[in-house]
């Protein structure tokens, strides 16, 4: 099992009267990670309303503030206890078997226009392999051509402005890999949450976003930039792409403070809790099923 600690605060001046927010920021309660401490602080009196997604576990807090500075801070500590598999034993799933709730994620999205990736989809990877291996070769060929650069890509940006550009940042990694994914009928789906093992010389923490592939039963793992190892992914939201699963929506004349966050794990072999590592076999931090 793996425990992570993180923080987030986030910092905004609030220029209306009164302004309302939508924050993702809490950590999504699943089978596979649990919400061992939590904490939440406002700077204002406010009373937030919080609702959790059914199916993901994801939670949304919802408030109004009044006009001057807000400082929202959330500090948590997960356990993760990840399901491991050889990659061998997982296969693509035929449309006719899958599972309702997984239809959603192979049809395009707003900024996984996979409709418009077939003909390069199935010309780059339709001879390959089939299973794991081609999510695989996806995986790995979003990554060797993409560069990862800060500030290259903006809220507009979407998975064809990516494979045009090759330039990114996590999210549009992984909004290629998703359109690519979809564009050959396999359902993938768009998580957000924070890393743990990033190289420094990468910059500060922040928010980090990855991908999650339906193969046989489960949703399975896919970080496409490599930055960290997947062991170390905090699951905060899950959704068809970013529009679906933003860390913050504001609603009136808002300014914002670039997001201070922070993660560490917790090395406690005596009790079963073990660093984020690089291993060969597929991870799944979902649950028991392909819901």
């Amino acid at each position: 099992m793996v425990r992570l600690k993180f923080a987030i605060e986030l910092k905004y001046e609030i220029n209306d009267r009164a302004s309302d927010f939508i924050f993702n920021i809490h950590a999504a309660q699943t089978h596979c990670q649990s919400v061992v401490t939590e904490q939440l602080y406002l700077s204002q009196a406010v009373l937030p309303m919080i609702h959790t997604d059914p199916t993901f576990g994801s939670r949304y807090m919802r408030l109004k503030a009044d006009s001057g500075p807000l400082t929202v801070r959330y500090d948590a500590t997960v356990d993760i206890a990840h399901h491991f598999e050889l990659p061998a034993r997982l296969a693509e799933v035929p449309i006719s078997q899958l599972p309702d709730k997984a239809l959603p994620y192979l049809y395009p999205s707003r900024y996984c226009q996979s409709d418009r990736l077939r003909k390069f989809a199935a010309r780059e990877f339709g001879h390959l392999r089939q299973d794991y291996w081609r999510v695989q070769a996806i995986q790995d060929w979003v990554r060797q051509r993409t560069t990862f650069l800060s500030g290259s890509s903006d809220v507009n940006t979407s998975a064809v402005d990516t494979l045009i550009e090759q330039t990114g940042v996590c999210r549009d990694f992984a909004h290629l890999m998703i359109a690519l994914c979809r564009a050959l009928n396999i359902p993938a789906r768009f998580v957000t949450g924070i890393d743990y093992g990033a190289d420094p010389a990468l910059g500060p923490t922040d928010f980090h976003a990855y991908v999650e592939v339906l193969l046989s039963d489960r949703w399975y793992l896919f970080d496409p930039t490599g930055v960290s190892p997947p062991m170390g992914l905090v699951r905060i939201g899950t959704g068809r792409d970013a529009a679906d699963v933003s860390f913050a929506t504001m609603f009136g004349a808002v300014t914002s403070s670039r997001p201070v966050l922070h993660i560490e794990a917790i090395y406690d072999p005596a009790n079963g809790l073990t660093l984020p590592r690089y291993c060969s076999e597929a991870l799944s931090s979902y649950g028991e099923s392909a819901g």
